[in-house]
C-alpha cells in the first residue's frame, strides 16, 4: 500500500522534466496518488502531456493561471471526472525577464502587477475553486523561495511577489482550516529550472549551496517532491499555515 494510494491531485507548474512540479509529481505518483496536469498553451503541452501521461495521467487540461475563468474551468473538469479532490500543487511562478534583470527601483508598473498576478494571486483563484471539491478535507501546497524575507541578489520584483505568496497562504490557512483543508509553503533552495534560469547568478548560488549548507550540498527536485508527500499526506494532519524549508539547512546559516 502506497502512502497516497486512493489520493487525488491537480499539478499546476510543469513545464518540463526539469521542473520541481515534475519532481513533486514522480514522487506522488509513487507514493500512490492519481494526478491531473495543466499546461499553459499549445507548446508547453507538446513537453507536459508525454510527461503526465509517463504517470497514467488521464486530465491534462489547458490552463493559463492569470485566467479566473481557465482556473474554474479546470476545477469543473477534475469535478466532473473525480467528483472531489485531496491536494492541490501550486508551483507557478513569472515575472519578465527584464524586470528581473533592472535594480528593484526600476521595476516597472505593469511588471510588478504581473509577478503578483501570476505568482502570487493564482493561489488565492485555485483555492477558492478546490475548497468546495475538498468535501473530507485536504491540502494544497506551493513553492516559495528565501528571497521572500530575504534581499538576495538579482531576485528583485519576484522576492516581493513569494513575499506576498506566503502571505497569502497564510490567510488560506487561517480561513480553511475549519474546512479540514490545511495550506503549506515548501521554500526550495536555487535549483536549476527553466525558471530558474532567469535569474542572473543561479549557478553561483548553487555553489554556495554545495560550499556552506550544512548538508554540503544543493537540492534537488526529488528532495522537494519528498518534501510534498508529506505536506499532502496525512503524515503531516497537524500542519498548516507553514514555510517547509528544503534548502539542505542554508536558511539556517544565513539567519543566524
Amino acid at each position: 500500500m502506497g502512502l497516497m494510494d486512493g489520493k487525488r491531485g491537480i499539478i499546476f507548474g510543469v513545464a518540463n522534466d526539469m521542473s520541481i512540479a515534475w519532481g513533486v509529481a514522480q514522487e506522488l505518483r509513487a507514493a500512490g496518488a492519481t494526478l491531473a496536469f495543466t499546461y499553459l498553451n499549445g507548446a508547453l503541452e507538446k513537453r507536459v502531456r508525454p510527461l503526465a501521461e509517463s504517470l497514467d495521467s488521464e486530465l491534462i487540461l489547458p490552463c493559463d493561471v492569470g485566467s479566473d475563468a481557465d482556473i474554474e474551468q479546470v476545477f469543473k473538469d477534475v469535478e466532473a471526472a473525480w467528483g472531489g479532490l485531496d491536494f492541490v500543487i501550486h508551483s507557478v511562478a513569472f515575472a519578465n525577464r527584464d524586470d528581473l534583470k533592472r535594480p528593484f527601483t526600476q521595476t516597472s508598473r505593469e511588471g510588478f502587477a504581473l509577478a503578483m498576478d501570476i505568482s502570487a494571486y493564482s493561489l488565492v483563484a485555485m483555492s477558492r475553486y478546490a475548497a468546495p471539491l475538498m468535501k473530507n478535507g485536504g491540502s494544497i501546497v506551493t513553492m516559495t523561495y528565501l528571497g521572500s524575507t530575504r534581499a538576495v541578489p538579482n531576485y528583485n520584483v519576484m522576492g516581493a511577489a513569494k513575499a506576498a505568496l506566503e502571505a497569502s497562504m497564510r490567510y488560506l490557512a487561517a480561513e480553511l482550516g475549519e474546512k479540514g483543508i490545511r495550506v503549506n509553503a515548501i521554500s526550495a533552495g536555487p535549483i536549476k529550472t527553466l525558471a530558474g534560469s532567469g535569474v542572473a547568478g543561479l549557478k553561483e548560488k548553487i555553489k554556495l549551496m554545495d560550499q556552506y549548507a550544512p548538508l554540503r550540498r544543493a537540492i534537488n527536485q526529488e528532495d522537494v517532491g519528498r518534501s510534498a508527500v508529506y505536506l499532502v499526506s496525512d503524515l503531516s494532519s497537524g500542519v498548516t499555515g507553514e514555510v517547509h524549508f528544503v534548502d539542505g539547512g542554508f536558511s539556517t546559516v544565513v539567519c543566524a
